[in-house]
């Protein structure tokens, strides 16, 4: 199936969702602490999703087996979809805490790393890194680009640093579905792969690990792991494609990176 193009209502209401879910990350950062559960930080996040924004948090019940929590939380060595848990956090720790949230039928999706306390500095530079690859994909987001320059400046800069890209997850389309065509694939090579028209809404979630690329997923059937047990780290933005460049959907307020990325 090839991509929807998004029309002006809905873009808007892509807009909003997508602002919604940027607030839920910038109000669960100062709960981020040792000691906290990340059950705690889910509940945390399912109230403000529900009772103060008056959203539906997308990942409840998402998916077969239903996912069981409001937010995912991945710490340290998980790369994705972790299940929000009662064990506490301890200094050191890294957490990719990915939040996605339905307004008006539509999805604002997004993700950010948390540290616990103070990282190590292999854990610093791999979060660093992997935020560069983000922004360094979005930066190549624009009409007549194509979906493998994405996910080749990602893989080139990521393996540059030493560190490796997971290749069984992937950004998607969205819109009022969560999970939409295209795929955005975070490896590949340029000028290969579906072209980018405006009006296309996707994410790109690169997630970058310190050892090998490779992947297990755990019995709870969601949470995936690096099967070397390397740290991992992940980022998530919503992207519109506009006529010039992209829009930023789920830009935050704690960014230093324009809300708009033109290009002439």
């Amino acid at each position: 199936m090839a991509a929807t193009i998004k029309t002006a209502s809905e873009i808007e209401k892509m807009r909003f969702a997508g602002k919604l879910a940027s607030e839920v990350l910038n109000m669960i950062g100062e709960h981020v602490v040792k000691g906290a559960t990340t059950e705690h930080l889910d509940r945390l996040c399912h109230n403000y999703i529900v009772d103060v924004q008056g959203c539906i948090p997308a990942p409840l019940h998402y998916g077969n087996p239903p996912f069981p929590k409001s937010v995912c939380t991945s710490v340290n060595h998980v790369i994705c979809h972790g299940i929000p848990s009662d064990k506490k956090l301890k200094d050191g720790d890294i957490v990719n805490i990915d939040v996605t949230v339905i307004k008006d039928g539509y999805h604002g999706d997004t993700s950010k790393m948390f540290v616990v306390g103070k990282p190590s500095i292999m854990a610093e530079r791999l979060i660093k890194v992997t935020q560069e690859c983000l922004y360094k994909g979005i930066a190549l987001v624009r009409p007549g680009a194509r979906l493998g320059d994405i996910g080749h400046v990602i893989q080139t800069h990521a393996q540059h640093h030493n560190y490796s890209v997971v290749q069984e997850y992937c950004g998607h389309g969205i819109g009022a579905t969560f999970h939409e065509d295209p795929q955005v694939v975070h490896y590949g090579q340029p000028n290969t792969g579906e072209e980018i028209v405006a009006g296309m809404c996707f994410t790109i979630e690169p997630m970058i690990n310190a050892g090998k690329r490779h992947s297990k997923m755990l019995p709870d059937k969601w949470t995936v792991v690096t099967k070397d047990r390397s740290l991992s780290a992940q980022w998530e933005h919503t992207l519109l494609v506009t006529e010039t460049g992209v829009e930023i959907l789920t830009h935050r307020d704690d960014e230093t990176i324009p809300r708009i990325i033109n290009h002439s």
